[in-house]
């Protein structure tokens, strides 16, 4: 997902972000999809269970997605500077990069795994098309505009939950009202509830049952993801192409620079999430509390939170730019497409009825040490593989179908 020349530090960032995603997606692969939101949701909880969770929700969740989509705009912005050098139309190369982006997505979709992030890129690069010529200081403020509107259409969103709630328990309700919010709220805590075991049964099925249920729901459950996380999406692109343009996702800041940004933000970012992960808990994993916390209450503060990332993993790679560590994330980086559908081909296989069938069997607390072994394959292959070819597999499908023509894969001795 990278355009060339390469950046060392951005291979590093891209591979540390594809290997974060798998943190964040861990959950959403194991358990039914309400344990994304409330882990309660995956049954009774212990100790590890809730570790797990916290550290997810106040480390993990959303601020990977928010630094793979700030290194996307850059990438984006690479490749239009690249293709404009080269005399070429560089913004008509972004539409047909973006345009078979999305069919790849469709197909990761479709054959694989719902939770797709790469249709939304498709989508949003689109539009981060039209602001990619502006100083850095206006992408910024048109990035937190963007994360302003997102946080308010999430917030709106909860907010109505609430007010069905009331409306719920208010004398006087009827029970088709009842009965609706308390459908609602089952599937996003009770894992004996009816959509909790639907969603179990389906993905302990066969590849084709798992296949029409999700070709049924779409395009309508990727328009709800959109929705909710497209003007984030939009903000972190933009700031990775300031990010860009300031010098600080090439790895051109002092030393000291990156590591007083990662000090700040996480002391801007840490404390309420670890309040927010509090309030939750202290609730007995209730269903309003958890939801919105995870879609809305959180979300200001996955911003310094992603940033504070990328700045500390760029501090530490400074600080060692040829530890055979990064080396090995780096290689990772360059694959992230290979690697981002491997995972999923990986985790799919694992847990889905067609494979070996382990869904909503794992508990989250064990589900770290699946996490581990995907990392370690993810390292262990990149590396060897980088060395010899210049594109990863995923890489070479999509670059020989924006060319139209195979590309050369090898590397030349």
């Amino acid at each position: 997902m990278t355009a060339s020349p390469r950046i060392p530090a951005m291979d590093v960032l891209r591979g540390c972000a594809v290997m974060g995603i798998l943190w964040m997606n861990i959950t959403a692969f194991a358990q039914p999809q309400a344990a994304y939101f409330n882990p309660a949701a995956s049954g009774p909880l212990a100790g590890g269970d809730i570790a797990f969770w916290a550290i997810s929700l106040i480390g993990v969740d959303g601020k990977m997605r928010g630094l793979f989509a700030m290194l996307f705009g850059a990438s984006m912005l690479l490749l239009i500077d690249r293709e404009e050098m080269a005399g070429r139309d560089g913004r008509r190369g972004q539409r047909v990069r973006a345009g078979w982006l999305l069919l790849i997505g469709l197909a990761h979709y479709m054959l694989l795994w719902w939770g797709d992030i790469l249709m939304i890129y498709a989508v949003v690069s689109l539009v981060a098309l039209m602001f990619a010529g502006r100083e850095p200081l206006s992408l910024v403020k048109t990035a937190f505009l963007l994360f302003l509107l997102q946080f308010l259409l999430s917030a709106s969103f909860v907010t109505s939950v609430y007010a069905w709630s009331h409306a719920a328990a208010a004398p006087g309700a009827t029970a088709s009202l009842q009965e609706s919010y308390a459908s609602f709220v089952g599937g996003l805590s009770d894992p004996a509830s009816a959509a909790v075991r639907a969603d179990v049964t389906l993905h302990r099925s066969g590849f084709g049952a798992i296949l029409w249920h999700k070709a049924a729901g779409f395009p309508g459950e990727w328009f709800w993801s959109l929705l909710f996380t497209g003007f984030e999406t939009l903000g972190f692109m933009l700031l990775g192409i300031a990010m860009l343009k300031g010098g600080f996702l090439t790895g051109r800041w002092q030393v000291e620079q990156y590591r007083r940004t990662a000090r700040h933000c996480f002391l801007i970012g840490l404390p309420p999430m670890i309040a927010l992960a509090a309030w939750v808990a202290y609730s007995g994993f209730a269903p309003l509390p958890a939801f919105g916390t995870a879609l809305a209450w959180s979300l200001p503060f996955r911003i310094p939170l992603a940033v504070g990332w990328a700045a500390l993993i760029l501090w530490l790679f400074a600080r060692a730019p040829g530890h055979p560590i990064f080396n090995r994330i780096a290689a990772a980086g360059r694959m992230a497409l290979s690697n981002y559908l491997g995972t999923s081909i990986m985790m799919t296989a694992l847990f889905y009825g067609w494979g070996f069938g382990l869904f909503g069997h794992v508990r989250p607390a064990a589900l770290p040490l699946v996490v581990l072994a995907g990392w370690a394959a993810i390292l262990l292959w990149s590396k060897p593989y980088a060395d010899r070819f210049a594109l990863g597999p995923a890489e070479w499908l999509w670059r020989s179908l924006i060319n139209g023509r195979p590309q050369k894969i090898r590397k030349s001795i």
